[in-house]
């Protein structure tokens, strides 16, 4: 067992390395004053008699100068505890490993593959459960990643400094060098600006967004390498095809919803950055394996199709042949490699109107070529050599293609409807499609589509001129880059069938369109049009809509001939907002459940697509856990999930760490879709349907209490949070706010901020005291159902963690800031009776005394990390108040303010580890 000593070791190590670089930057008297900060949180945590008082007051006292060096310290001191308990993550699970081989560690792919031998699966059952195992991680723009790309380098080298200081064999004067490159690393992140100084446009969204691509890269060929040593060992004899079983998808470039900022051009660029980016990968994949293969024909065979494949090419493109002259006829491999080399030079030059000689048109062609030099190493040098290298980049070539990550389009279903009112004016109706019923809707769209012309299109909106050639790039990407280039178009707030109609009116009238830049034929059933339910409401009769929709004979038509395979996006955050976390939660399962039923009716198979954040009040928690948690219904091996904001940093930054993630993501997806689940008994389900109505009815007397919006803006920092400059999207969609047009990580990242995280459990207490005071009975029904039931458990895990997080005193003092009393102390009263009351019952329904008591290096974690955060809110709370006492939000001194605000939202997601 790893001893927790070497994370205090390492965190100690790290704040004295912290206070050399503030003593040798600020002076000796900066880090006496941090100390002293520090020393009264301590104490006012244990409960020492002033010490709260006393916190404040010197807080208040603080000039600027020595407020930006006590939010600077505590911040940059919370990044490296962060950092410290990574490494010690990675630690344990690899001693964990060690101590258990040969047999494979839980929830991984070994155990997974083991338990399926143990439930009695054969070879081929196993061949057959894998075949179904599609998973695909779509990373998105969503603005939560409150820490700049240049930050997480330097954190990233700190912690690969703080691995090799594990190295048994170091000499003192490479410990040494490791120390001083750490404290070189602290003493420039110090003089580093830590928030971004302005927004980032959606392409450096893009690059940054994609910067984890490398470790990926690292990654996805330890995991197939780990299920083919795992279906080795449990089936020695067989031999087991491959699939291609994890993707990745992207939205960043794709979502224009509430972003004007994402174009048809931008979309356009963002497929040729994918495109030149995995190309630029597999060239340095190249180089090195051209090093590599140094094999030559006169020591042992190679397959004589590589030579007639080589003749051919150099048939096709003469050119070749001058290129091929530099490479000795003897090295067939390299011969072989040189000529991928130049189709992948080719490939770069590819354009939307242009491809040249010899280039790769998509990963498909590239794949070909690189198996048949694998099948030639396989015949006559054997599998190990196969294994060892060029498995690990054909695994890359069928993993990332030549497109990195597949491209989704997401716009909002009232976009699409204001356009097509413009549309059908051109096109002679004088009604207004917007406003007209929905059966009236479809079969005008239906009785016009594949319209071949839009009369005078140049007259049209912005909007509508922009939607159109969207669609126009769309075919032209298929037709230049092949079919793996889009993963879908997501329709937000899907509500009727017209909405799905009405982007395949525009898919078909761009496939009509008489369009000079298209390069090749692009199939007419290529994009997958993918419906997202999302508000409470939305959910309850997505089954009815998602029946209309495959019922209608035109999208049926379409479906058939993509194989009737349907994805449907559910989504977890602004279900939350509009329901609360428990409503929302039962919601998301019961609206699953009827989907799948629905579909299956139909003879359709749906895989559901899971808008998932990183934060617990958007459907984070543990990955594996959630899935796991989901209907049985709705995992048939196929899971598509979103990866948002500041989770690609904590989940794909350390090597080690991503693997363990992915691993955990491919152990759930496979285990919880071949392994038969319990199914879930009918008293269980009422009792869930009890328990929603009763937590939606108070958070709804909650949110839409008079006043409350007002409280929310005066008790949080939303409007620091909507002024960050982290994402290209706005933070809501129309000017006012309301909870409506509030998008959901402002809202989640401001109450995760004041430390209340209201959307993670907030309407639990009052259903379970309700339950309870009504039937003794029910609630030991409950408790039998958080033992066995494992989407109850992970629902209420997920929000005692983030009750433990949270923290009530803090948080009244956030609310003394608003400036209408009674309002105030009505709403304090129903926020802090809530929590005491969820509290309570969840011990009371776990079995524990203390939150966390299960789980205590959870529970440590965050206990050593408070006295560092509450500093953090109480500069930010005094900083709130200096703000908003300006009478202008402008000049030098605003500037100035309101960069030390953007500090303390910074510390205390790091704090928190997370944001929105």
């Amino acid at each position: 067992m790893v001893s927790n000593d070497l994370l205090r070791r390492d965190v100690r190590m790290l704040g004295d390395l912290l206070g050399s670089v503030i003593t040798e930057q600020a002076g000796s008297s900066a880090l006496v004053l941090v100390e002293e900060v520090r020393q009264l949180a301590r104490a006012r945590r244990a409960g020492t008699s002033g010490a709260e008082a006393e916190l404040a007051k010197k807080i208040v006292g603080l000039t600027e100068a020595e407020t930006r060096v006590v939010a600077r310290a505590f911040s940059v001191f919370l990044d490296m505890s962060n950092m410290a308990e990574d490494r010690h993550r990675v630690r344990v699970l690899r001693q964990r490993e060690a101590d258990k081989a040969p047999e494979p560690i839980s929830e991984s792919i070994g155990a997974a593959i083991s338990q399926l031998k143990r439930e009695g699966f054969t070879a081929n059952q196993v061949q057959f459960a894998l075949n179904q195992l599609q998973i695909e991680l779509v990373f998105t723009a969503h603005p939560s990643e409150a820490k700049r790309r240049a930050i997480r380098a330097k954190l990233r080298r700190m912690r690969h400094c703080l691995q090799e200081l594990d190295r048994a064999d170091l000499l003192p004067r490479e410990r040494l060098r490791l120390t001083d490159r750490l404290q070189t690393e602290l003493s420039i992140l110090w003089q580093t600006e830590f928030v971004r100084p302005t927004r980032p446009t959606v392409l450096q969204e893009v690059e940054r967004g994609l910067s984890i691509s490398p470790r990926l890269w690292e990654v996805v060929p330890q995991i197939n390498a780990a299920l083919r040593a795992a279906l080795h060992a449990a089936y020695p004899s067989h031999e087991f095809e491959l699939p291609v079983f994890l993707r990745f998808g992207s939205w960043m470039g794709g979502d224009r919803d509430g972003n004007p900022n994402v174009t048809a051009e931008v979309t356009a660029k963002t497929l040729t950055f994918l495109r030149r980016s995995a190309i630029e990968q597999h060239l340095a994949q190249a180089r090195q394996m051209y090093d590599f293969l140094s094999i030559s024909v006169r020591e042992i065979d190679a397959d004589e199709t590589l030579t007639q494949g080589l003749s051919a090419a150099v048939g096709r493109w003469p050119v070749l042949g001058s290129i091929l002259e530099a490479v000795s006829p003897g090295e067939i491999y390299r011969r072989w490699l040189t000529m991928i080399r130049w189709r992948l030079d080719q490939s770069l030059l590819v354009t939307f109107d242009t491809t040249p000689a010899g280039a790769y048109r998509d990963g498909e062609e590239f794949v070909a070529d690189l198996r048949q030099m694998c099948s030639s190493l396989h015949h006559h040098h054997g599998q190990l050599l196969l294994e060892v290298e060029v498995q690990k980049w054909l695994d890359l070539a069928r993993v990332f293609g030549l497109h990195l990550t597949r491209l989704d389009i997401r716009q909002d279903s009232r976009r699409h409807e204001q356009v097509f009112t413009e549309i059908f004016a051109k096109l002679g109706k004088t009604e207004k499609f917007e406003e007209l019923p929905e059966d009236q809707r479809q079969a005008w769209l239906t009785e016009s589509i594949g319209q071949p012309v839009i009369p005078d299109l140049s007259s049209l909106s912005p909007l509508s001129q922009e939607t159109l050639e969207l669609f126009r790039v769309l075919r032209r990407a298929f037709a230049a880059f092949g079919p793996d280039v889009i993963g879908g178009h997501v329709i937000s707030l899907t509500r009727f069938p017209s909405d799905v109609l009405s982007v395949l009116w525009l898919w078909k009238w761009a496939l009509a369109t008489n369009d000079p830049q298209v390069v090749g034929p692009v199939s007419a059933t290529a994009l997958r049009i993918i419906p997202l339910f999302e508000k409470i409401d939305d959910l309850q009769r997505s089954p009815l809509t998602l029946a209309a929709i495959l019922d209608h004979p035109v999208y049926r038509d379409y479906l058939d001939q993509q194989g009737n395979r349907q994805i449907v996006m559910v989504g977890y955050s602004d279900s939350t907002k509009d329901g609360g976390y428990l409503a929302a939660c039962w919601g998301l399962f019961m609206a699953q459940q009827s989907l799948h039923g629905v579909a299956a009716e139909r003879g359709v198979k749906l895989t559901f697509f899971h808008g998932r954040g990183g934060s617990l009040g958007r459907g984070g928690g543990p990955a594996a856990r959630g899935i796991l948690s989901l209907p049985p219904e709705a995992l048939d091996g196929t899971l598509r999930l979103t990866e948002q904001g500041e989770v690609l940093a904590e989940r794909y930054d350390d090597v080690q760490i991503a693997y363990r993630h992915l691993e955990q993501v491919t152990w759930a997806t496979l285990v919880g879709s071949a392994v038969p689940a319990r199914e879930t008994p009918p008293a269980w389900s009422k009792l869930m349907e009890i328990l929603s109505r009763r937590s939606l009815k108070a958070y709804r007397e909650l949110v839409d209490f008079p006043g409350f919006i007002t409280f929310f803006a005066e008790a949080t920092p939303i409007e620091v949070i909507e002024n960050l400059p982290i994402g290209s999207r706005p933070a809501r969609r129309h000017g006012e706010r309301t909870l409506t047009d509030l998008r959901a990580i402002p809202w989640v990242f401001s109450w995760t901020q004041n430390r209340c995280l209201i959307p993670a459990w907030y309407g639990l207490g009052t259903a379970l005291g309700e339950l309870r005071d009504s039937s003794q009975e029910e609630f030991s029904a409950l408790q039998t159902m958080y033992r066995e039931w494992t989407f109850f458990q992970a629902t209420i895990d997920n929000a005692a963690l983030a009750l433990a997080k949270a923290d009530m005193r803090i948080a009244r003092r956030y609310s003394e800031l608003a400036g209408d009393e009674s309002v105030r102390q009505k709403l304090w009263s129903m926020i802090a009776g809530e929590r005491d009351r969820t509290r309570l019952l969840l011990n009371d329904l776990m079995g524990e005394s203390e939150l966390l008591s299960a789980t205590p290096w959870l529970a440590s974690s965050i206990e050593v990390r408070n006295p560092y955060i509450d500093p953090l809110n109480l500069i930010q709370i005094e900083l709130l108040q200096r703000k908003r006492a300006m009478s202008q939000e402008s000049g030098p001194e605003f500037e100035s303010l309101r960069d030390l605000l953007r500090l303390t939202v910074q510390g205390i997601a790091a704090g928190m580890r997370t944001t929105g």
